[in-house]
């Protein structure tokens, strides 16, 4: 069921799909040990990030729907295989990311309503890892984080004539998956046992 406006819609209607793409920049740190060519690691990684998106609503003529996704992070497990100086792995585990939602006008670009939320899912990827100088290495690596369907309230804009500030403006049902791309550059501190990749 979708409440649009304070206006119950039944059965739920699709309101539109898009793609999301931008840019991201962030950092991680974790711990990685060795045993001959196996690696096990835990790692959290947190980024900022600028993913936009926008539709045409297709329940509401005249709407754009808009979404910002605007940081992520991820808490995994990983395990590997090292050959010389070189690490290919896999690691998986849970992902967190912050959204903001946007409905405008199409003619004016004015804000109707909008919504937020921290959004809570699993995540899998993948990576390959070259050393190319002691305790430093770089790498690229591919994630997709499943982020499941979560209901998102929406509220009106302050700046809409005649509607108080905070009015509830009605509930959509939203379904996020993210797949990210990264270049990662790496610094390795010794330990008792140091890596040898």
């Amino acid at each position: 069921m979708v409440n649009a406006g304070g206006v119950v819609v039944a059965p739920p209607v699709g309101m539109g799909r898009h793609h999301a793409t931008g840019g991201t920049v962030g950092g991680h740190i974790g711990y990685r040990w060795q045993i001959a060519n196996s690696v096990f690691g835990l790692e959290t990684q947190g980024n900022w990030a600028d993913f936009k998106g926008s539709n045409a609503n297709l329940a509401f003529a005249g709407v754009r729907d808009d979404s910002t996704l605007d940081a992520f992070g991820l808490f995994t497990g990983q395990v590997g295989y090292a050959w010389n100086n070189v690490l290919l792995y896999v690691r998986g585990g849970a992902a967190v990311v912050r959204d903001k939602y946007r409905v405008s006008d199409f003619a004016t670009g004015l804000t109707i309503d909008n919504g937020s939320e921290t959004r809570w899912g699993g995540t899998v990827g993948a990576g390959l890892e070259f050393g190319f100088a002691p305790n430093w290495s770089i790498g690229v690596e591919y994630d997709h984080l499943f982020m499941g369907r979560r209901d998102v309230d929406f509220f009106f804009s302050p700046g809409l004539v005649g509607v108080p500030v905070g009015t509830f403006a009605g509930t959509a049902r939203i379904g996020q998956d993210v797949d990210i791309g990264l270049v990662r550059v790496n610094y390795r501190w010794g330990g008792v046992i140091a890596t040898t990749y």
